[in-house]
């Protein structure tokens, strides 16, 4: 890596249950740093169990940002994301810290290194009458009123892709525009920072459904409830509901439809693996897309010591 000008932002990307947590703080235990969360379900309050989210040690041992930053009710887009991460780059970097992005939700890391058309900001009141209308319908029908609207769009998304449906008929209503037509493809901006991509995947993707399997065995079984503790206070609420971001999130669904009576404890168990094996495969498809990406093998030995020197080798070599 040659010398620049531009500091460097260390991003730490990979699956669900990859030791992205783990490597980052062994970087903060020897380079002062902070840690930028790139997480979609960590922004919410309350929701501790099922996100996996740092515990008040971890976050103790280095400042975390990004994290219970937004209720359950509220929704959290990746251009808030861009222009949070930003701004925070700035105030860490004047402190002199390193900042490590850490995160496995990958659309907000693009949205950072890629940018983001000028798409019209989500309405709660539209998407409280979306959700109904998906409800009446099902997500099928939904997607077919997009197909007549925006066949572009639609051809692209898949029928069951329920958030993205419901955005991209939020958008025709917010615009009068399609989204195909409003996604310019602008080249990206430039940022004030250089990244150093480092993507933690499995050599044997087997060994990573056994950890996943583990750690929602985990959040079942965790002494002050689990999991479904979690979701019943959540519920106990009377404000949140299935078609909210928050509560769409994995494990959360899933739990909150075994409260429902819809299924029993073991396929509580087994859906909520699968859609966590799901989850990680769509990530490890979005890492897969990032040729310039440094991959270490997240099953392998010795990881955070592995990433904490590829990330000294970046810092010294500028």
């Amino acid at each position: 890596m040659s010398s620049n000008s531009k500091p460097l932002v260390v991003a730490i990307m990979g699956p669900t249950a990859s030791g992205k947590t783990a490597a980052a703080l062994e970087i903060a235990r020897q380079i002062p740093s902070e840690i930028i969360s790139v997480d979609s379900a960590l922004v919410y309050r309350g929701m501790d169990i099922g996100t996996a989210k740092p515990t008040q040690a971890e976050r103790a041992a280095a400042p975390h940002h990004l994290i219970d930053i937004i209720e359950p009710t509220q929704s959290y887009s990746a251009m808030q994301f861009r222009d949070d991460a930003l701004r925070l780059f700035d105030t860490i970097h004047a402190r002199g810290k390193l900042v490590l992005m850490v995160g496995g939700t990958m659309l907000y890391f693009k949205a950072l290194r890629d940018g983001l058309d000028a798409l019209p900001q989500a309405d709660p009141a539209l998407r409280a009458r979306l959700d109904a209308e998906a409800a009446r319908i099902g997500v099928p029908g939904m997607h077919a009123k997009l197909a007549l609207l925006d066949p572009v769009t639609a051809e692209r998304l898949k029928p069951n892709d329920s958030q993205r449906i419901q955005r991209a008929l939020e958008i025709i209503e917010l615009s009068g525009q399609t989204m195909s037509s409003l996604l310019t493809n602008q080249p990206a901006p430039e940022l004030p920072f250089d990244i150093l991509p480092i993507a933690l995947e499995p050599s044997d993707r087997s060994v990573l459904h056994g950890r996943i399997a583990q750690r929602f065995d985990q959040m079942l079984d965790s002494p002050d409830g689990g999991l479904i503790a979690e979701v019943e206070t959540l519920r106990a609420r009377g404000d949140l509901h299935l078609g909210l971001p928050s509560m769409r999130c994995v494990g959360y669904r899933q739990a909150w439809e075994y409260l429902d009576g819809q299924y029993d404890y073991q396929q509580l168990r087994e859906k909520g693996i699968i859609a966590t094996r799901q989850l990680a495969k769509r990530q490890l498809t979005w890492l897969r897309a990032m040729p310039e990406r440094i991959v270490v093998d997240c099953i392998g030995n010795n990881v955070a010591n592995t990433v904490l020197e590829t990330v000294k080798t970046a810092c010294s070599q500028r």
